[in-house]
Formats: C-alpha cells, sequence, structure tokens
C-alpha cells in the first residue's frame, strides 16, 4: 500500500514522502497512529501542501524544544531516595522518576523514553541525565541524588 508519511517513521522514510508499505502495517500501526495517510489522488495533489505543513511544524518543534533545552540546562533536579549507611541507594533513579518529577515541580513535560544516563544512578550525590528533546536538540540535565531523611524539613 502507497502511503503518505505525516511523521519521520524510523525505517520507512522522512515526513513528506510516499512510501509503499505492507498493506498491514498501514493499516494498523501507521493509519491509526496518524503517522501517515493512504496515498490517494487526492492526497497525491495535497502533497506539496503536506510537506510544507510538516516543514513549519518541525521549525515550530526544533524552536520549542531548543527553549525547553536551555530551561533544562539550568535546573538541578533534586530526588529523594532511600539510600544505606554507604551512600548507596536500595535500587536505582529511573527514568520514569525524572520524568515524572520534572513535570511535578517544574511543569516540563517530557517522554521518559528520552531520558538517558551514562550509566546507571545508584548512589547518592550529583548525576547528570541527557534528555533528547529533538532529533536535532538535546540537554544536559543536573541530578542531585539525596536521602530521604534529608529531603524531608
Amino acid at each position: 500500500m502507497k502511503v503518505i508519511l505525516l511523521a519521520d517513521v524510523q525505517g520507512v522514510g522522512e515526513a513528506g514522502a510516499v512510501a509503499t508499505v505492507a498493506d498491514g502495517h498501514a493499516r494498523n500501526l501507521l493509519i491509526p497512529r496518524k503517522l501517515a495517510i493512504e496515498a490517494t489522488k487526492g492526497a497525491l495533489k495535497g502533497l506539496e501542501h503536506h510537506r510544507g505543513a510538516i516543514r513549519r511544524k518541525q521549525a515550530t518543534e526544533a524552536t520549542d524544544a531548543a527553549a525547553v533545552g536551555e530551561r533544562l540546562s539550568q535546573i538541578t533536579l533534586r530526588l529523594a531516595a532511600k539510600a544505606g549507611e554507604a551512600g548507596r541507594l536500595f535500587g536505582s533513579i529511573t527514568h520514569s522518576a525524572v520524568a515524572e518529577a520534572l513535570a511535578a515541580d517544574y511543569q516540563i513535560e517530557i517522554d521518559r523514553r528520552s531520558v538517558s544516563f551514562p550509566y546507571p544512578i545508584r548512589t547518592i550525590g550529583a548525576h547528570e541525565a541527557r534528555i533528547r528533546l529533538h532529533e536535532d536538540v538535546e540537554a544536559s540535565l543536573q541530578i542531585e541524588v539525596v536521602p530521604e531523611s534529608e529531603a524531608q524539613p
């Protein structure tokens, strides 16, 4: 089935491209998730309009992501966790915990899958996380992990 991609799809193509994919892939994944539309005669005629809209949307997303990235680089996120005597955590700081803390404390909504750590965070202290906000924008976030006993005043 021929489809017009509305967003970049890994392994298929970039936004605005006409791609031939398996019927099931188009019907079950791409079209329901609004990643593509069927390439009918009318849709192909409006393809240039779609391409312009996609370029404008991507430019806006990149600008917004750069602004959020600038804000994230100035933040030190403080997370409380249960820890033993030696400063070792009972568990670790997760990507979800970072995303939830940013949403709760700073009203910055990010996807947990965009957060990455150079190494697992399993100790008390200062750490760094990388957050991919857009395909071209990545920000650094400072994380300070403190024991739960110190977090409560």
